[in-house]
Protein backbone atom coordinates (compact mmCIF):
# COMPACT_ATOMS: atom_id res chain seq x y z
CA UNK A 1 0.00 0.00 0.00
CA UNK A 2 1.22 3.30 -0.93
CA UNK A 3 1.29 6.29 0.96
CA UNK A 4 -1.44 8.89 1.19
CA UNK A 5 -0.87 12.69 1.05
CA UNK A 6 -3.20 14.89 3.58
CA UNK A 7 -5.79 15.92 1.28
CA UNK A 8 -6.60 12.13 0.06
CA UNK A 9 -6.04 10.68 3.98
CA UNK A 10 -8.98 13.64 4.50
CA UNK A 11 -11.42 12.37 2.26
CA UNK A 12 -10.78 8.69 3.73
CA UNK A 13 -11.12 9.70 6.91
CA UNK A 14 -14.54 11.59 6.18
CA UNK A 15 -15.84 8.33 4.28
CA UNK A 16 -15.17 7.15 7.35
CA UNK A 17 -17.32 9.29 9.04
CA UNK A 18 -14.47 11.28 10.61
CA UNK A 19 -14.35 15.06 10.54
CA UNK A 20 -10.88 15.60 11.23
CA UNK A 21 -7.48 14.01 11.30
CA UNK A 22 -5.17 13.52 13.81
CA UNK A 23 -1.96 13.67 13.24
CA UNK A 24 0.54 11.94 15.94
CA UNK A 25 4.00 12.62 16.75
CA UNK A 26 5.99 9.57 16.18
CA UNK A 27 9.63 9.94 18.95
CA UNK A 28 10.97 6.29 18.14
CA UNK A 29 10.33 3.02 16.11
CA UNK A 30 9.59 1.29 18.98
CA UNK A 31 6.20 3.46 19.16
CA UNK A 32 5.56 2.81 16.31
CA UNK A 33 3.02 -0.91 16.51
CA UNK A 34 1.04 0.95 19.01
CA UNK A 35 0.08 3.64 16.70
CA UNK A 36 -1.67 1.22 13.68
CA UNK A 37 -2.95 -0.70 17.11
CA UNK A 38 -4.75 2.44 17.56
CA UNK A 39 -5.82 3.11 14.08
CA UNK A 40 -7.44 -0.61 13.59
CA UNK A 41 -9.08 -0.54 16.88
CA UNK A 42 -11.09 2.66 15.96
CA UNK A 43 -11.07 2.10 11.98
CA UNK A 44 -9.58 5.26 11.51
CA UNK A 45 -6.69 5.70 8.67
CA UNK A 46 -3.42 7.31 10.21
CA UNK A 47 -1.63 10.34 9.90
CA UNK A 48 2.39 10.09 11.44
CA UNK A 49 4.15 12.85 11.63
CA UNK A 50 8.20 13.41 11.92
CA UNK A 51 10.26 15.84 13.52
CA UNK A 52 13.72 16.65 11.38
CA UNK A 53 15.22 15.14 15.05
CA UNK A 54 13.86 12.19 14.53
CA UNK A 55 14.09 11.86 11.19
CA UNK A 56 18.27 12.53 11.48
CA UNK A 57 18.24 10.67 14.18
CA UNK A 58 15.91 6.74 12.42
CA UNK A 59 16.72 8.03 8.91
CA UNK A 60 13.93 9.52 6.37
CA UNK A 61 14.15 5.89 4.31
CA UNK A 62 14.17 3.78 7.27
CA UNK A 63 10.58 5.42 8.88
CA UNK A 64 9.52 5.08 4.95
CA UNK A 65 9.88 1.60 4.75
CA UNK A 66 8.61 0.80 8.13
CA UNK A 67 5.50 2.74 7.87
CA UNK A 68 4.88 1.37 4.11
CA UNK A 69 5.38 -1.96 5.47
CA UNK A 70 3.04 -1.67 8.49
CA UNK A 71 0.86 0.30 6.62
CA UNK A 72 0.33 -3.13 3.88
CA UNK A 73 0.46 -5.21 6.15
CA UNK A 74 -2.22 -3.74 8.72
CA UNK A 75 -4.81 -2.14 5.73
CA UNK A 76 -4.53 1.25 7.31
CA UNK A 77 -4.11 4.01 5.00
CA UNK A 78 -1.39 6.25 6.37
CA UNK A 79 0.31 9.46 5.80
CA UNK A 80 3.79 10.60 6.81
CA UNK A 81 3.97 13.85 7.30
CA UNK A 82 7.27 15.80 8.24
CA UNK A 83 6.48 18.39 10.88
CA UNK A 84 7.93 21.98 11.67
CA UNK A 85 10.67 22.07 9.17
CA UNK A 86 12.39 25.47 8.31
CA UNK A 87 15.02 24.06 6.09
CA UNK A 88 14.36 23.39 2.43
CA UNK A 89 17.05 20.85 1.98
CA UNK A 90 15.64 18.83 4.62
CA UNK A 91 12.32 19.29 2.82
CA UNK A 92 13.90 18.05 0.06
CA UNK A 93 15.47 15.10 1.27
CA UNK A 94 12.31 13.80 2.85
CA UNK A 95 10.32 14.37 -0.80
CA UNK A 96 13.18 12.63 -2.34
CA UNK A 97 12.56 9.59 0.42
CA UNK A 98 9.11 9.08 -0.14
CA UNK A 99 7.21 10.98 2.51
CA UNK A 100 4.03 11.77 1.79
CA UNK A 101 3.20 15.43 3.60
CA UNK A 102 5.83 18.29 4.72
CA UNK A 103 5.13 21.39 6.76
CA UNK A 104 7.24 24.39 5.74
CA UNK A 105 7.29 26.06 8.99
CA UNK A 106 8.12 30.10 8.26
CA UNK A 107 6.05 31.60 11.20
CA UNK A 108 9.23 33.39 12.16
CA UNK A 109 9.54 35.18 9.18
CA UNK A 110 7.91 38.40 7.82
CA UNK A 111 4.72 36.89 5.45
CA UNK A 112 6.20 38.27 2.16
CA UNK A 113 9.76 35.62 3.00
CA UNK A 114 6.95 32.85 4.52
CA UNK A 115 4.78 33.44 1.31
CA UNK A 116 7.88 33.38 -1.12
CA UNK A 117 9.23 29.89 0.82
CA UNK A 118 6.47 28.46 1.37
CA UNK A 119 5.37 28.79 -2.54
CA UNK A 120 8.94 27.47 -3.14
CA UNK A 121 8.29 24.35 -1.36
CA UNK A 122 4.61 23.65 -3.23
CA UNK A 123 6.60 24.04 -6.16
CA UNK A 124 9.19 20.86 -4.61
CA UNK A 125 6.48 19.13 -3.62
CA UNK A 126 3.46 19.02 -6.23
CA UNK A 127 5.09 17.40 -8.41
CA UNK A 128 5.29 14.62 -6.73
CA UNK A 129 1.95 14.87 -5.07
CA UNK A 130 3.13 15.11 -1.87
CA UNK A 131 0.90 17.74 0.32
CA UNK A 132 2.07 20.97 2.06
CA UNK A 133 1.66 22.63 5.35
CA UNK A 134 2.27 26.02 6.27
CA UNK A 135 1.93 28.40 9.33
CA UNK A 136 1.29 31.81 10.27
CA UNK A 137 1.19 32.99 13.20
CA UNK A 138 3.36 32.22 16.41
CA UNK A 139 2.50 28.72 18.71
CA UNK A 140 3.73 29.15 22.37
CA UNK A 141 5.69 26.45 23.76
CA UNK A 142 8.08 24.26 22.79
CA UNK A 143 8.61 21.58 19.76
CA UNK A 144 11.42 19.54 19.11
CA UNK A 145 13.96 22.13 20.87
CA UNK A 146 12.22 25.56 19.07
CA UNK A 147 10.72 27.44 21.77
CA UNK A 148 8.62 30.50 22.04
CA UNK A 149 7.91 31.95 24.70
CA UNK A 150 4.67 33.21 26.02
CA UNK A 151 5.28 36.42 25.71
CA UNK A 152 6.25 36.27 21.82
CA UNK A 153 2.89 34.18 21.05
CA UNK A 154 1.25 36.21 17.85
CA UNK A 155 -2.35 34.86 16.83
CA UNK A 156 -3.19 34.85 13.25
CA UNK A 157 -4.99 37.56 11.89
CA UNK A 158 -7.71 36.74 9.99
CA UNK A 159 -6.93 38.97 6.37
CA UNK A 160 -2.89 37.73 7.10
CA UNK A 161 -4.70 33.68 6.66
CA UNK A 162 -6.66 35.13 3.50
CA UNK A 163 -4.24 36.71 1.79
CA UNK A 164 -1.63 33.62 2.82
CA UNK A 165 -3.63 30.91 1.41
CA UNK A 166 -4.88 33.07 -1.53
CA UNK A 167 -1.23 33.79 -2.73
CA UNK A 168 0.52 29.88 -1.29
CA UNK A 169 -2.76 27.55 -2.36
CA UNK A 170 -1.08 25.74 0.24
CA UNK A 171 -3.00 22.67 1.26
CA UNK A 172 -3.18 22.87 5.10
CA UNK A 173 -2.24 25.91 6.84
CA UNK A 174 -1.77 26.16 11.13
CA UNK A 175 -2.85 28.95 12.92
CA UNK A 176 -2.38 30.22 16.79
CA UNK A 177 -5.59 30.48 18.65
CA UNK A 178 -4.55 29.88 21.56
CA UNK A 179 -2.82 26.19 21.71
CA UNK A 180 0.66 26.11 23.18
CA UNK A 181 3.06 23.30 22.06
CA UNK A 182 4.17 20.57 24.96
CA UNK A 183 1.16 21.85 27.30
CA UNK A 184 0.12 19.04 29.95
CA UNK A 185 -0.02 20.15 33.14
CA UNK A 186 -2.73 22.98 32.45
CA UNK A 187 -5.83 23.48 29.91
CA UNK A 188 -4.89 25.86 26.95
CA UNK A 189 -7.92 28.80 25.83
CA UNK A 190 -9.42 28.76 22.23
CA UNK A 191 -10.47 31.74 20.18
CA UNK A 192 -13.23 29.87 18.48
CA UNK A 193 -14.28 33.16 17.27
CA UNK A 194 -11.26 33.48 15.75
CA UNK A 195 -11.03 30.45 14.36
CA UNK A 196 -14.34 30.47 12.69
CA UNK A 197 -13.29 33.68 11.01
CA UNK A 198 -10.61 32.30 9.61
CA UNK A 199 -12.08 29.13 8.03
CA UNK A 200 -14.87 31.63 6.49
CA UNK A 201 -12.04 33.35 4.92
CA UNK A 202 -9.75 30.80 3.80
CA UNK A 203 -11.71 27.94 2.83
CA UNK A 204 -8.71 25.68 3.72
CA UNK A 205 -8.04 22.96 5.78
CA UNK A 206 -7.01 24.00 9.03
CA UNK A 207 -4.65 22.78 11.25
CA UNK A 208 -4.58 23.27 15.23
CA UNK A 209 -0.71 22.52 16.72
CA UNK A 210 -0.15 21.66 20.41
CA UNK A 211 -3.29 19.88 20.89
CA UNK A 212 -2.17 18.28 24.09
CA UNK A 213 -3.97 20.30 26.83
CA UNK A 214 -6.87 21.22 24.77
CA UNK A 215 -10.42 19.89 27.00
CA UNK A 216 -12.75 17.77 25.25
CA UNK A 217 -15.57 19.96 24.55
CA UNK A 218 -12.53 22.34 22.67
CA UNK A 219 -11.17 20.00 20.62
CA UNK A 220 -14.99 18.77 19.59
CA UNK A 221 -15.58 22.52 18.87
CA UNK A 222 -12.47 23.58 17.26
CA UNK A 223 -13.15 20.51 14.63
CA UNK A 224 -16.88 22.11 14.31
CA UNK A 225 -15.23 25.41 13.17
CA UNK A 226 -12.73 24.37 10.71
CA UNK A 227 -9.67 21.91 12.00
CA UNK A 228 -9.16 19.57 10.13
CA UNK A 229 -6.14 18.70 11.09
CA UNK A 230 -5.18 18.26 15.13
CA UNK A 231 -1.13 17.82 15.96
CA UNK A 232 -0.78 15.28 19.40
CA UNK A 233 2.36 14.63 20.60
CA UNK A 234 3.23 15.40 23.98
CA UNK A 235 0.42 13.87 26.04
CA UNK A 236 1.83 10.34 24.52
CA UNK A 237 5.34 11.20 25.11
CA UNK A 238 4.73 11.48 28.45
CA UNK A 239 3.10 8.33 29.02
CA UNK A 240 5.44 6.42 27.07
CA UNK A 241 8.26 7.77 29.27
CA UNK A 242 6.04 7.32 32.50
CA UNK A 243 5.19 3.65 31.75
CA UNK A 244 8.98 2.41 30.78
CA UNK A 245 10.05 4.62 34.15
CA UNK A 246 7.86 2.08 35.75
CA UNK A 247 8.99 -1.02 34.00
CA UNK A 248 12.59 -0.18 33.79
CA UNK A 249 13.23 -0.14 37.60
CA UNK A 250 11.22 -2.83 38.44
CA UNK A 251 12.56 -5.36 35.70
CA UNK A 252 16.07 -7.48 35.79
CA UNK A 253 18.87 -6.78 33.64
CA UNK A 254 18.42 -10.20 32.08
CA UNK A 255 14.30 -9.72 30.92
CA UNK A 256 13.71 -8.94 27.59
CA UNK A 257 13.68 -5.31 26.37
CA UNK A 258 10.57 -5.84 25.17
CA UNK A 259 8.32 -6.49 28.23
CA UNK A 260 9.96 -3.16 29.32
CA UNK A 261 8.25 -1.80 26.39
CA UNK A 262 4.65 -3.27 25.70
CA UNK A 263 3.00 -1.00 28.49
CA UNK A 264 4.28 1.70 27.39
CA UNK A 265 2.97 0.97 23.94
CA UNK A 266 -0.32 0.26 25.58
CA UNK A 267 -0.20 3.44 27.17
CA UNK A 268 0.31 4.91 23.57
CA UNK A 269 -2.25 3.16 22.07
CA UNK A 270 -5.02 4.14 24.61
CA UNK A 271 -4.04 8.17 24.04
CA UNK A 272 -4.36 7.72 20.60
CA UNK A 273 -7.49 5.84 20.64
CA UNK A 274 -8.82 8.83 23.05
CA UNK A 275 -8.12 11.32 20.64
CA UNK A 276 -9.03 9.64 17.37
CA UNK A 277 -12.60 9.33 18.63
CA UNK A 278 -12.87 12.93 19.20
CA UNK A 279 -12.69 13.63 15.62
CA UNK A 280 -15.67 11.24 14.81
Amino acid sequence: MSLYNFIDLLQVAKQREFKALGSFNLHCLEMLPAFFKAAEKTNSPLMIQISTGTAKYLGYRLLVDAICSLSASKNVPTCLHLDHCSDLAAIQTAIDAGFSSVMYDGSHLPIDENIANTRRVIDMARPRNVSVEAELGAIGGSEDGKVVALEEIAFTPVEDARRFVNETGVDMLAISIGTVHGLYTGKAHIQHQRLAEITQATGTPLVLHGGTGVSDEDMRLAVRNGIEKVNVGTEMNVQWVARCKQTFEKGKVNDSVRNFLVPANDAVTDVLVEKIQLFR
